[in-house]
């Protein structure tokens, strides 16, 4: 409710009338909406290839290609297959990106930073989204009908599975987070059986806990930086609840991962010693992560993290180099 304005006795003729200070009974503003995100519109082919994401394919390559822990698929044939794997998962990715900016465009322009998205800023119609992935379902097909459905089941679910994400699943607390990383468990599940490996259990364990970390850790930093309007599901969440869910977490991916490096038999005699040292790096990393997202309030792309933290970059680097070297005294003939 408006206050009355005050006349001010002023010098000259004619008063001038200031509006009296808001009381404690005064309703606050409500906060002004995010202006459009409007970019220029001559780079269709920039903001195409933006909107199949080529930052997030690394994870794709940080997952699909675990399969080839076992040195005797270090082949041509096991190599080759296993790029496959990852052209297939690339492409299947790049769809499912291009579909959820098509359902989240609206909510997208409530976002600070996914306004910025060229869907959601207007810089590409409905119609070059919906084109584009034609082409990149049509150059799936064509990929994964060389092989049998046995060869590429993976594909099939995460498509699947993603589809009922984007048409609401993503909508329900909890099982958003576990549906995006049960993808992840799919990717490694396609590279183990493009080389026709079963899938290590505690690897798959470890894999989906480390990246339900990463989604919780997500949405925490969503809850803090975008406020509840732009995804639904954060009216499941609360600060106090992610922090608890991502220490549980965090904990259950250490644990999967020691008794992953005590159970696979790749790691046996010598390589066993070496591996158990990448414990070291594992536990190193999750605690890096945990202080990101608890302590410096980030976490919202983890992709950045890995990329562009130098204690992440160092310790993963190391981590490589210790597995690397458990993998060559394995694969060596002494």
């Amino acid at each position: 409710m408006e206050r009355p304005a005050v006349d001010i006795p002023q010098t000259s003729a004619a008063p001038v009338r200031v509006a009296a200070p808001p009381t404690l009974l005064t309703p606050p503003a409500p906060p002004a909406p995010l202006a459009p995100a409007i970019g220029p519109r001559r780079r269709p082919l920039v903001d195409l290839l933006a909107l199949i994401r080529p930052g997030q394919w690394v994870k794709n390559l940080a997952v699909v290609p675990l399969a080839l822990l076992d040195p005797r698929h270090w082949t041509p044939f096991g190599v080759g297959r296993i790029l496959w794997a990852l052209a297939v998962f690339t492409l299947a990715s790049a769809i499912v990106y291009v579909v959820n900016d098509l359902a989240d465009r609206d909510r997208d322009r409530l976002h600070p930073t996914k306004r910025h998205r060229p869907l959601a800023a207007g810089r590409i119609g409905t119609r070059g989204a919906l084109a584009l992935a034609a082409v990149l379902a049509t150059a799936l097909t064509a990929a994964v009908t060389v092989h049998p459905f046995a060869q590429w089941w993976p594909v099939a679910v995460y498509l699947l599975i993603s589809l009922g994400y984007s048409r609401g699943l993503k909508h329900v607390p909890l099982l958003d987070a576990f549906i995006v990383a049960s993808g992840f468990v799919l990717r490694l599940a396609q590279g183990c059986v493009a080389l026709d490996r079963p899938v290590p259990d505690w690897l798959a364990i470890c894999v989906f806990s480390l990246c339900l970390l990463l989604s919780l850790g997500k949405r925490r930093h969503e809850l803090t930086a975008a406020g509840l309007g732009h995804r639904p599901a954060l009216r499941g969440y609360t600060l106090a609840f992610v922090d608890h869910l991502v220490v549980l977490i965090a904990g259950l991916t250490a644990m999967s991962y020691l008794l992953f490096l005590r159970e696979d038999p790749v790691f046996a005699g010598a390589a066993h010693t070496t591996a158990l040292l990448s414990a070291l790096c594992a536990i190193f990393g999750l605690a890096r992560y945990l202080q990101v997202l608890l302590v410096e309030e980030g976490g919202g792309n983890p992709v950045r993290i890995l990329l562009r933290d130098r204690a992440t970059l160092v310790n993963s680097a190391l981590w490589a180099v210790l597995i690397g070297t458990a993998l060559l005294l394995e694969a060596s003939p002494a």
